[in-house]
């Protein structure tokens, strides 16, 4: 009798249809399973539920697929058998002292593949299991940069929009730091967009990073941009933001800009790195600009930084470029004197300014000077000499002289 009914109420309402027997797990054709010999009583199956069930079909398949999505990665625990050599000997440098949860994501980030899935599932799926606090967060962060894993960018994204990471705005700073490094600017200005879109509201650190990233790409219109709107705050701009905007100046070839911003650090009694310095007096020295590399060489004493031989040796290759021999030698003399052993570099710088003038004897007198006093000619300074005779023609009467002067 059972199997009379529900084969016509097969036939009836689901021609065509597959359905789920719940109590035998069975997934098969409605015509195949009506076919089949199969004693159903009245007193344990209810056929208004099996009706319901036909009718509300299509909720029913929504309601799977929707739970086939959330099942998009299964957590499974990580086996030493199922892994390679180098995912065991990662897993084995993990902190003794970090938390449990926070061992078992990173050996599921060690161990993860494309084929698994993607990573944000991964972090879903232990954000559902764990429970994890910030602290976890924090600690799972720490350790994917101290390994340069690649998926730290990523986790470090998808942590700002969990609940449980709490995040606040030096996060964000954290990440738009990241993206500079990498020169990822793109990246950086979506992080930042972001950010105000949720409701933080931009400081001077994270502007500062925005600023310093765009310096150090070479653009500077954009980091002239950062550098107003930081100032747009009424904060005091501290030595990291006016740095950041200096060297944006200096890497444009601007170094005189650089050299104002400088002077008005001064005047708020505000003191760059010496980093900033030694920039700025590079860009000088470089192009020769002698009377620029000698301010701020002042400037640097006046800031309390010791000059050492790389800052002595950009003064004087300033004057040897801009052949000034004399103030060459007067920077020369004064490295001496104050204990700083001078390098092949500066004896080359002032080579450099004798053979400009022309002052062949000069030159050679110097070398022997320096001769006396213990201090040899290296390789830059001898290959400078070596050109500059050659230049003349003079390679031969140059050894009797130098035989001379031996002999004085």
């Amino acid at each position: 009798m059972g199997t009379y009914y529900y084969t016509l109420l097969c036939k009836t309402f689901l021609p065509n249809h597959s359905i789920t027997i719940e109590s035998t797990k069975l997934y098969t054709r409605a015509n195949t399973l009506c076919q089949k010999t199969t004693h159903f009583g009245f007193h344990e199956h209810h056929f208004d539920s099996v009706l319901v069930g036909c009718v509300n079909m299509e909720e029913i398949v929504k309601e799977e697929v929707k739970e086939e999505h959330e099942r998009r990665f299964r957590w499974i625990e990580i086996r030493h058998n199922n892994i390679t050599e180098a995912q065991r000997q990662a897993i084995s440098k993990l902190p003794f002292r970090m938390a449990n949860r926070c061992k078992a994501l990173m050996r599921q980030i060690i161990c993860f593949s494309d084929e698994k899935g993607v990573i944000f599932d991964l972090l879903a799926a232990w954000v559902k299991i764990m429970k994890p606090r910030r602290a976890d967060w924090l600690a799972v962060l720490k350790e994917l940069n101290v390994i340069d894993h690649p998926h730290y960018i990523k986790v470090a994204e998808h942590a700002l929009l969990e609940e449980s990471f709490e995040a606040n705005i030096r996060d964000y700073t954290k990440i738009i730091h990241y993206y500079g490094e990498h020169n990822q600017l793109e990246d950086a200005e979506n992080v930042l967009t972001a950010m105000k879109q949720r409701g933080f509201i931009c400081d001077q650190v994270i502007l500062t990073a925005m600023l310093n990233m765009y310096s150090k790409a070479g653009h500077l219109d954009q980091a002239k941009e950062y550098f107003e709107e930081i100032k747009l705050l009424c904060e005091t701009l501290d030595k990291r933001s006016y740095g950041a905007m200096i060297m944006a100046y200096i890497r444009a070839g601007l170094p005189e800009q650089g050299e104002e911003l400088l002077e008005e650090m001064d005047e708020q009694e505000i003191y760059a790195g010496s980093e900033v310095y030694k920039a700025l007096l590079r860009a000088y020295s470089m192009n020769g600009n002698a009377e620029g590399a000698q301010r701020v060489f002042d400037a640097i004493q006046l800031a309390g930084i010791s000059p050492d031989d790389k800052i002595c040796g950009l003064v004087i290759n300033a004057y040897g470029m801009a052949g000034q021999s004399q103030n060459a030698c007067i920077a020369f003399e004064n490295m001496r004197r104050a204990g700083i052993t001078p390098t092949d570099k500066c004896i080359a710088s002032v080579l450099a300014a004798y053979e400009k003038e022309s002052r062949l004897n000069r030159a050679l007198e110097f070398l022997i000077d320096l001769e006396k006093v213990g201090i040899m000619v290296g390789e830059e300074a001898s290959g400078l000499l070596a050109k500059w005779f050659r230049k003349l023609g003079v390679v031969k009467e140059v050894e009797h002289v130098l035989r001379d002067f031996a002999t004085r």
